[in-house]
């Protein structure tokens, strides 16, 4: 079935003694806003995340495949769709030059009827083998922790060496020594928005929709180590609109939702430590749904 509803939702989530997503321009240190101290968590992290739980529970297999994933040959994926749509000989040529001729529409519809990251956030892949682009309808916003957070430095110690010749420079001690980075703990915020307008040109509807709010409210369930730390999703409130263009703006509906730390509280170091204000005044043509909290 088709979207015909806007949705703008808030996704709280918290971390505790984790690295909730490093920064490998800084040694993979735990991403920090400079100016206020506050966490980052790129809406990237939080997109591989979805893919993950909709592969782990859909199995990879069409209409639920994910295009973007570990080792994954874009172009192959993209020759998948010509050879899907019967039209495998436009790919014959000189292979310097972009490959799809008029067959491009063509095998982007294929590519979004079968990946659902593609037909959910969208996708270039007119690099190579051209399916087209794809502007998905869900979008996502940097997650930003609710307080600043602190970064804390771990040296780690393996017993153990990988080679031979590791163990002889240890003469007999073959400890090695490393490092980890970790956030004592930082609940974050991430706002994000679905168009049914966008959800109509890649097919997306309301069973990837429902399966959307089940990725973000169980992911970090299935997407444990000892990296992250724990990782909980600790709010995810829905607004949904009477019709496709909305009925409010989404800035004054995040507004409505409010964490903060419970008075006395100076250091957090759990979800206990604060208290989130949902205020529920009816908004016009707008429906709260509390998928989680």
């Amino acid at each position: 079935m088709a979207l015909t509803n806007r949705y703008d939702f808030v996704l709280l989530f918290d971390v505790k003694d984790g690295n909730p997503n490093g920064d490998p321009d800084a040694g993979n240190l735990p991403r920090v806003d400079a100016e206020t101290g506050r966490g980052l968590v790129t809406d990237v992290s939080l997109k591989r995340k979805v893919r993950n739980f909709v592969g782990l529970v859909k199995g990879e297999q069409p209409p639920f495949e994910i295009y973007v994933k570990e080792k994954a040959v874009l172009n192959n994926q993209h020759k998948r769709a010509y050879v899907g749509i019967g039209k495998a000989e436009l790919l014959e040529g000189d292979d310097k030059k972009r490959k799809g001729g008029d067959a491009v529409e063509e095998a982007r519809q294929w590519m979004c009827r079968n990946f659902y990251d593609v037909r959910a956030f969208g996708a270039v892949m007119s690099t190579g083998i051209n399916c087209g682009q794809v502007r998905g309808p869900i979008q996502l916003t940097f997650a930003r922790s609710v307080d600043p957070i602190v970064t804390l430095e771990h040296s780690i110690t393996r017993m153990a060496v990988a080679t031979e010749a590791e163990a002889e420079k240890q003469s007999g001690d073959n400890r090695t020594m490393g490092r980890k980075f970790t956030v004592p703990y930082g609940l974050y915020a991430a706002h994000g928005f679905v168009s049914s307008f966008l959800a109509k040109q890649t097919g997306f509807d309301e069973n990837d929709l429902e399966l959307l709010w089940q990725a973000l409210a169980q992911m970090f369930e299935h997407d444990r180590s000892a990296a992250r730390g724990e990782m909980s999703t600790r709010g995810l409130y829905v607004f949904k609109h009477d019709g496709q263009l909305g009925n409010a703006p989404a800035h004054s509906l995040f507004a409505h939702i409010q964490p903060k730390l419970k008075d006395g509280v100076i250091v957090p170091r759990d979800f206990s430590d604060y208290i989130v204000t949902v205020d529920e005044s009816k908004v016009p043509g707008v429906e709260l749904l509390r998928k989680v909290g």
